[in-house]
């Protein structure tokens, strides 16, 4: 019974919930208080992403000098993420930590066009390989290369994968 309790009950329980189904999956990249609104704009810079909403930090009023962001979410062809300032005080921030692990992939058919872009924008580029060619594989086997934007985040520029023999 504890156990049936731990699992969230039995099988005619389970019959009769409805099952949960996610319509988004929006990552949430945090950066240190008041970068957001630089960051949105090297997103914008760098890799034409569309700005879809935003809201202002609640608790900044409108009249001073800098206002913090709470988010403002981002397009980049299918894919929506979000920008949020990361205030000290603010309680309400899920996360408080540094990114351990998370790489953003884009895919294009000018890589080079792009890397040079995102370096004009202010991100800093892997050294290419001794032969003059991209960094490697990525993204499900595309070539590209490796960037790092202004404010940590990693980002992988890749062509389009082709199909395998």
């Amino acid at each position: 019974m504890a156990e049936e309790a731990l699992n969230g009950g039995g099988a005619e329980k389970e019959a009769t919930q409805v099952p949960v189904v996610f319509t988004a999956v929006k990552p949430q990249l945090f950066v240190k208080a008041p970068k957001a609104k630089d960051t949105v704009q090297f997103y914008k810079n760098a890799f034409g992403a569309e700005e879809v909403g935003r809201v202002n930090h609640p608790k900044r009023k409108a009249e001073q000098e800098i206002p913090l962001i709470l988010f403002v979410e981002l397009k980049l062809g299918s894919f929506s993420f979000i920008v949020s300032d990361l205030i000290d005080e603010d309680t309400s921030a899920p996360v408080k930590t540094a990114s351990t692990g998370c790489v953003f992939c884009l895919e294009t058919e000018d890589v080079n066009a792009a890397v040079a872009k995102a370096i004009g924008a202010g991100a800093v580029a892997e050294s290419k390989s001794e032969d003059g060619g991209a960094d490697g594989a990525c993204c499900r086997g595309g070539v590209g290369r490796k960037l790092t934007d202004p404010y940590g985040h990693i980002w992988l520029i890749c062509s389009p994968v082709k199909e395998c023999e």
